[in-house]
């Protein structure tokens, strides 16, 4: 049966701009250099809340989370946020990085029979699905150990076969630097509390963004119940610990899909929660509310509700920056030089130039822009060879 390393039993526990609108804008402190090199934007590392809303637009909810971001998954665009780049213990969800690292390697139907080698070093106090030396085990069902039960048994057996813990951190480590995902340092892969063990909310709405590009990690998270091996050809059922996927605790929330939460005593709770309206996907990390289990997906629910009644009456802040090895190989090597937005980088849809009609053109929806500014410099825009998406930033952008 699944549970802890110490029990056994089972256990529980998300640019610089002017605002459209007096009443909505937002004072921008003085930067620091650390906002002014800030990855995704300036704006993500300025104090308070960060927000862009015009008239109409829905206020956001209270939140006590020590960091949180609403960011569009397919545009990009990060749509508020209060300490994103702040660092913080990242608990269980860092096993979303372990999985963009080391999903890819196995095939699912991959059979592997565990050792006690293979278990050992998990810390004490860890979550466990139950996995049991001497019985064989599918790739498939190690990492449904991994995603519903958050099992750090599972996550060590597969870091084993990965070449041993010591090479699955530095893979992990790796990838981050590959996402840009430069406030993660990772000392375990399973997330349990280690001395400088960190991420932010930012990174991890990162790792979440690139994980559910591979359709292998959406299925897993969004499944809410398995079978699992219990040894002599037995199973037990396990449970997804995502509470707003299964709705336990709390109600679960339409349209969820995935992605993974987390707990320790010293993390407190943390979650990144993905949910489809309409087609369109948002993505919502919250890290360690004040108070209270169920307050992370209370927070993570209430900012998904914000995002989706936004719509287009907020404007972006920031963006989720594209991984290095998805960039030309120009723009890869200014990435690598400097973080700031002034490195080469620009949004994945470019607002349009003035006098257009206020639209960029997008696979699944339209998007409205205030013409004749960009989000990030505040510069003017001009046409490259073409409309649309070819529009790039004449300011500080470039």
């Amino acid at each position: 049966m699944p549970g802890t390393a110490s029990s056994q039993q089972f256990s529980r526990r998300t640019a610089l701009g002017i605002g459209l609108g007096t009443a909505a804008t937002l004072a921008l402190p003085a930067q620091s250099a650390s906002a002014a090199s800030a990855v995704g934007g300036s704006r993500l590392a300025a104090p308070g809340v960060q927000v862009r809303r015009a008239a109409g637009a829905p206020k956001l909810p209270k939140l006590a989370a020590k960091a949180w971001l609403v960011a569009d998954n397919d545009t990009g665009e990060v749509l508020a946020s209060f300490g994103a780049h702040r660092a913080l213990p990242p608990a269980s969800t860092l096993k979303m990085l372990f999985a963009d690292t080391v999903l890819p390697e196995f095939a699912h139907d991959l059979k592997h029979k565990v050792t006690a080698a293979d278990l050992a070093g998990i810390p004490y106090g860890s979550s466990l699905v139950g996995i049991q030396a001497g019985t064989t085990y599918t790739v498939h069902q190690l990492w449904q150990g991994v995603f519903l039960r958050s099992g750090n048994d599972a996550v060590h057996v597969l870091a084993s076969m990965y070449g041993g813990v010591g090479k699955t951190v530095a893979a992990m480590q790796a990838r981050a630097k590959d996402l840009q995902a430069n406030d993660t340092h990772v000392v375990s892969p399973d997330g349990f509390d280690h001395k400088g063990q960190v991420s932010s909310a930012y990174d991890l709405t990162l790792f979440a963004r690139a994980g559910l590009k591979n359709s292998d990690f959406r299925g897993y998270c969004a499944t809410r119940t398995a079978d699992f091996p219990a040894g002599g050809g037995k199973t037990f059922q396990i449970q997804n610990t995502d509470r707003l996927l299964t709705g336990q605790g709390v109600a679960a929330y339409q349209g969820l899909i995935g992605v993974k939460n987390g707990y320790t005593s010293h993390a407190g709770n943390t979650f990144t929660g993905a949910a489809t309206r309409d087609g369109r996907t948002l993505l919502v990390t919250v890290m360690h509310p004040k108070s209270g289990y169920e307050a992370v997906y209370e927070e993570t629910a209430a900012l998904l509700d914000w995002g989706f009644a936004a719509g287009d009456k907020v404007s972006a802040v920031g963006e989720l920056v594209t991984p290095l090895s998805e960039r030309p190989a120009s723009s890869s090597s200014a990435a690598s030089a400097s973080a700031s937005p002034a490195a080469g980088r620009r949004p994945p849809r470019c607002p349009p130039a003035a006098g257009t009609d206020g639209r960029s053109a997008g696979p699944r929806r339209s998007r409205r822009w205030r013409a004749g500014a960009c989000w990030r410099c505040g510069g003017g825009l001009a046409p490259r060879g073409g409309a649309g998406p070819e529009r790039v930033p004449l300011g500080g952008c470039l």
